[in-house]
């Protein structure tokens, strides 16, 4: 594909991801099967995909952090463990197989989308939590950031789920604190692939700007139409990933 054609395309189909991930997460669906569309090998393509995603939960992020809707002194213990899970797991995935991880996130994925469902005051408004936010951070940080280094798919859904039961988060400021733990996780991967090789700078660029605007779109509409909009957006993204899934474990 032409040049011409092919940077707006990249851009407009961030953008919309972007848009996406910051209301819900699940903003990958667009872009890796865009990046792999255009004929990047598959370890290029996730590569690339952490480089435009960091533009977006970046972007996500500091919309969020302005508003007031997180506070980043909150979030330190959080970000630091899950660096390191992080960090554990982009290691780990040299060594292990994914296979069972694959088999088995659908299924979790879709409890989440249940519970939710079927909870419609759950994560209406901030209430007590249910466990100490630094032993909630070192548990949560390693596992999750684990697993965004390791495999990736429904990171955010089990951020803002876990916020919302154990912290009692309201689904806002679960939503707004998961940005930031991406963003941690999104950088920590993108340094590993930058280390051996596999990003492509002009596609990530041009998506990463792409993202950081829909980004802005989407964060803008959490803080202004709340709770009420963030849920359906919320379960709909949650359902299409475990369809991803599902599809790509038996096709």
């Amino acid at each position: 594909m032409s040049p011409v054609l092919l940077l707006p395309l990249l851009f407009g189909a961030a953008f919309i991801a972007g848009l996406v991930d910051s209301i819900a997460g699940g903003g990958g669906l667009i872009t890796v099967p865009v990046l792999l569309g255009i004929g990047l090998p598959p370890q290029v393509a996730l590569g690339t995909n952490k480089l435009q995603a960091s533009f977006g939960s970046g972007s996500a992020m500091l919309h969020f952090v302005r508003a007031g809707t997180v506070k980043l002194a909150d979030c330190w213990s959080g970000i630091l463990w899950t660096a390191l899970g992080a960090t554990l797991g982009v290691w780990a995935v040299q060594l292990l197989d994914a296979t069972l991880l694959k088999q088995l996130i659908p299924w979790c994925l879709t409890a989440i989308a249940i519970y939710t469902l079927f909870s419609p005051r759950l994560g209406s408004e901030d209430v007590h939590a249910r466990m100490l936010p630094g032993l909630f951070y070192l548990l949560f940080g390693l596992v999750i950031g684990f697993y965004d280094g390791f495999f990736g798919p429904g990171t955010g859904s089990f951020w803002t789920m876990a916020l919302m039961m154990l912290l009692g988060y309201s689904m806002m400021r679960a939503t707004a604190t998961t940005k930031v733990m991406n963003f941690t996780s999104n950088i920590v991967a993108l340094f590993f692939f930058l280390s051996i090789g596999q990003v492509r700078f002009l596609e990530g660029i041009v998506m990463g700007i792409g993202q950081f605007l829909g980004a802005r779109v989407g964060s803008k509409l959490v803080i202004k139409r709340g709770t009420g909009f963030i849920r359906p957006v919320f379960i709909t993204m949650v359902l299409a990933l475990v369809g991803r899934l599902i599809y790509q474990n038996f096709k």
